[in-house]
């Protein structure tokens, strides 16, 4: 009988073997475990997240962001004057119990490869967001029209990017050319915080009386978004609920449409009606990106070309509102048809008045179209969509003008153009800053002008006290656009105001002056008109 005698150390082997046999065994979950840990790093790192504490911006805003240009800051730059004076440790006091409540004043936005990121400032310094300052003027010069010098100059000087991005400046004693004793504050913010509609919420919640906004509570979503998150930020709830009753230029066919897109399973239970619906959408979709994609460049004007660096902006005494019900009534026009008509004939006169021919001409005006509820404007962010909209400026006949301008109007009902519009800013969000400015250009080269229509209160505002006696603003105009138009009603008047490239337009208080004549002309003649049925 042969007695095999084990070799030493071979238990040890075989336990050792047994071991890497189940470690052999468990490999590919550690595996599967360390691929998810690096993808998630990626992810996290592609998202600009890794290290920061904030919120994620969204690529709409962070387009904004990224838009600044010598010529063009993307600012929204606005002034009111109070009556009488106010206080600079009132103002700062209201705006640490009010503004200060929107997250947004409050943060910073830190900017990486992927985008950008909205980030506590824990150093906030009020000082540096409400200044005081005295203001300067040229000998023989008024106060009004040295504030509209100041705010010029204002608004292309950028804002500190260490800081929350806005700034108050109150001036302390003005004196307007009424007369009247009292104070004038201007203020600049950064587009990338919040829309034309936005600020309004944000306005509302400043003067005396003014609401807090709604306590908003924060999700897991909040914290960082994914790519899949914006898109349908982005491109789906624009189309559905509440937000589609916003878009006042789409009919009632596209508003069941854009409904359908957001919800196919109902389409699917609504038969035959919703698939025809979803071809006429669709086919509208299509009709509106070639639209887009086709325009061609703008009229050759004197206000087309390379802007330079500098603004200058004016504004006139407001237009009863009243007044111009009167004329829409009278035309069968819209308040919109009316003051657009009015504008259309004031850069017509000023170009006139330059000794241009402007008969026959037509330039292309970009206009804002809001594309949510206005309950959540207190939100803020950018929920907006651009149509083009070409003024007859070479139409010399305000009744005939002012229906041109209504059927030009009325040929973009239905228009899927402003959702298109937000869309590509938030492709343009996710370009490298060369791509995104090759993107947006395309707006700059047929367009001489950005034109907003904004509803404002119709009651006056008080601030610490003072009545708001005036209140203006401007959008900013993007890549080698030169001219911006604001109409703002306020207080039972229209105010007017321009802001133009000094190099395009050295006096845009020339266009100004045109403003008021033309709509006494369009007065006149609506007055002149047969009466009766």
């Amino acid at each position: 009988m042969v007695t095999r005698i084990p070799a030493p150390g071979a238990s040890a082997a075989g336990a050792t073997a047994s071991r890497l046999r189940k470690v052999g065994a468990q490999a590919p979950d550690a595996a599967r475990k360390a691929a998810s840990m690096v993808q998630k790093n990626v992810r996290r790192a592609a998202t600009g997240m890794l290290g920061l504490s904030g919120e994620r911006m969204s690529k709409v805003d962070t387009a904004w962001l990224r838009m600044d240009s010598a010529s063009n800051l993307m600012m929204i730059n606005g002034v009111w004057t109070l009556s009488p004076g106010i206080g600079w440790e009132a103002l700062c006091e209201r705006v640490q119990q009010r503004l200060l409540q929107y997250p947004r004043f409050r943060q910073r936005v830190v900017e990486d490869a992927a985008g950008a990121t909205w980030v506590e400032d824990r150093g906030f310094d009020i000082a540096a967001h409400v200044l005081r300052e005295t203001l300067p003027r040229k000998a023989g010069q008024s106060m009004q029209r040295a504030l509209q010098d100041r705010v010029g100059e204002l608004a292309m000087q950028p804002l500190d990017g260490r800081r929350p991005l806005w700034q108050l400046h109150l001036i302390e004693n003005f004196v307007g050319d009424d007369g009247q004793k009292g104070s004038a504050l201007i203020v600049r913010i950064h587009h990338c915080i919040a829309d034309g509609i936005a600020l309004i919420s944000v306005t509302m919640s400043l003067v005396d009386g003014g609401a807090e906004p709604p306590r908003r509570q924060r999700s897991p979503r909040d914290q960082a978004a994914t790519a899949e998150d914006w898109i349908a930020d982005a491109l789906i709830k624009p189309f559905t609920g509440l937000t589609v009753k916003a878009l006042d230029l789409a009919g009632d066919s596209a508003a069941r449409s854009l409904q359908m897109l957001g919800d196919p399973e109902k389409a699917m239970h609504n038969g035959l009606a919703g698939t025809m619906d979803m071809a006429r959408m669709a086919y509208q979709f299509m009709s509106d990106a070639a639209a887009l994609a086709l325009m061609p460049d703008d009229s050759p004007t004197r206000l087309k070309g390379q802007p330079g660096s500098a603004k200058r902006v004016a504004w006139c005494p407001p237009i009863p509102l009243d007044d111009v019900k009167a004329i829409g009534r009278a035309l069968n026009c819209s308040i919109n048809d009316v003051l657009l008509s009015c504008v259309a004939g004031a850069i017509g006169g000023y170009l006139r008045s330059q000794g241009d021919d402007p008969t026959g001409q037509e330039i292309r005006a970009m206009i804002p179209v809001n594309l949510r509820p206005m309950e959540e404007a207190w939100k803020l962010g950018n929920r907006f969509g651009l149509v083009p909209l070409v003024l007859p400026i070479g139409v010399a006949n305000p009744i005939e003008r002012v229906y041109e301008v209504r059927k030009r109007m009325a040929a973009l009902k239905g228009s899927t153009q402003p959702i298109l519009a937000f869309a590509m800013l938030a492709v343009a969000g996710l370009m490298v800053k060369p791509a995104q400015d090759a993107l947006l250009n395309l707006f700059g080269r047929k367009t001489t002008a950005v034109m907003t229509n904004v509803p404002g209160p119709k009651e006056a505002l008080t601030l610490c006290g003072a009545r708001v006696t005036q209140c203006m603003f401007w959008v900013p105009q993007s890549g080698d656009i030169g001219l911006g138009v604001s109409i703002l009603s306020y207080g039972g008047g229209v105010q007017f105001g321009v802001i133009t490239d000094t190099t395009l337009c050295p006096e845009p208080q020339q266009i100004i002056d045109a403003f008021a004549p033309e709509f006494e002309q369009l007065s006149l003649l609506t007055l002149m008109l047969p009466w009766g049925d």
